[in-house]
């Protein structure tokens, strides 16, 4: 598997893609993405769990209920959530527009919308910013959706790799958005993977669900998960000779495969970490010795999430008494005094109580962009690595100013 330079969800073959500035934002930045595939591709997706969800999720389950779809049509600045019927319209239009633009049906297209909540869509702008985006279609256009996506981000986020699948060359990509109302739960804010292997939309759904579980679930900024969660998988099989119903990946192929889908979502996990809105740290916390993998990554969330782990962070301040706090109400069985934690690669606790350390030195080393929590619980072979990011001051302003 090779890493691709500033590859993105166009490095697959037959895709092309493009972002704009269509006027949804009143800050003038791009705000309206569209990818599409030049040939039939298998859809799958993961969406978010929680209760109340945006229309176009409603949308994407009806159109990907056969396993097929050829583009996704993406707006930032405003989400379409709690917008009710005229939401839920809004969100089949804009799928109609860009199906008519680019002459397919309107079940082929899928639709994502981010931003703020219960503010209709400015329609008469975005049926107009479609046209445009359609124009604007290019194979090198990956960077620009994955720039039309952002809302508080500060960076685009994309990747691609390359690899050999069942004697074919193929390439996986993947663009993503997220800085905020991040917490892992079937998927994390939006995203979209591209490959250009011949996948059956049943395999696809496994890839994604596997890939998603190790990466976008394993990413949280502050515990609060958004209502448009969505990641959306597209296979059309150019680089496999193309086919409308491909036949079963090998099992090594699937395997290889599933492996490229998990590095480029693991890349995007950790850029919205790192991009956590106000954040100044990319925190990984790895947990090892776990019973089994779910209960690791409850235990590495647990500790994610505690926004006195967050703080310390911060603060670079090596108060390990709250990662041991964290671990031990994550509701996860083990012997205290089995357990073993190391923070930037100094041990901090063992044997059931804290191992001396020169706190000056420690503090020093926090101070760095990237920071590792080590837990290793000592209760059998399963480990999961969670990505967040520091608590600042800045999180709660810009949260503070975020409609006014």
């Amino acid at each position: 598997m090779r890493d691709i330079d500033k590859g993105s969800i166009t490095s697959p073959q037959g895709f092309r893609a493009a972002g704009i500035v269509a006027g949804i934002k009143p800050s003038g930045k791009k705000d309206l993405a569209l990818v599409v595939s030049d040939l039939p591709a298998t859809g799958a997706a993961v969406y978010t769990t929680n209760r109340v969800q945006g229309a176009p999720i409603g949308v994407c389950r009806q159109h990907l209920a056969d396993g097929h779809a050829r583009a996704v049509v993406i707006n930032s600045g405003i989400s379409n959530v709690c917008t009710g019927e005229q939401g839920r319209a809004d969100a089949r239009r804009m799928c109609a527009i860009a199906a008519e633009q680019l002459g397919l049906q309107t079940t082929d297209v899928l639709v994502c919308s981010t931003g703020i909540i219960g503010v209709p869509l400015p329609m008469q702008i975005v049926e107009s910013g479609i046209l445009r985006v359609v124009a604007a279609l290019r194979e090198d256009g990956g960077p620009e959706a994955a720039q039309a996506m952002m809302t508080t981000d500060t960076v685009a986020k994309h990747a691609a790799v390359e690899l050999e699948v069942d004697g074919a060359t193929v390439t996986v990509g993947a663009v993503a958005k997220g800085a905020a109302m991040i917490s892992p739960n079937m998927a994390t804010m939006l995203s979209v993977v591209t490959t250009d292997a011949a996948v059956p939309a049943a395999q696809l759904q496994q890839l994604l669900v596997r890939a998603v579980s190790r990466s976008f679930n394993c990413c949280t900024v502050d515990g609060d998960m958004s209502t448009s969660d969505t990641v959306i998988a597209l296979a059309n099989g150019a680089a496999m000779g193309g086919s409308v119903e491909p036949a079963d990946l090998s099992p090594k192929g699937f395997e290889d495969l599933a492996l490229a889908m998990e590095h480029v979502c693991r890349q995007m996990a950790r850029a919205m970490a790192g991009d956590g809105e106000g954040s100044t740290k990319l925190i990984t916390i790895r947990v090892t010795g776990g019973r089994t993998e779910p209960e690791a990554r409850q235990v590495g969330l647990s500790v994610a999430n505690s926004s006195l782990v967050k703080t310390a962070a911060f603060g670079n301040d090596p108060n390990w008494g709250r990662i041991l706090c964290a671990v031990g109400y994550a509701g996860v069985e083990f012997d205290p005094d089995r357990v073993a934690v190391s923070l930037c690669g100094t041990p901090i606790y063992g044997n059931g109580q804290g191992i001396p350390f020169d706190a000056r030195a420690l503090s020093g080393a926090m101070q760095a962009k990237e920071i590792e929590i080590d837990v290793d619980l000592r209760s059998g072979a399963a480990s999961s690595e969670i990505f967040t990011c520091d608590l600042t001051y800045d999180y709660v302003r810009l949260n503070a100013e975020y409609t006014t």
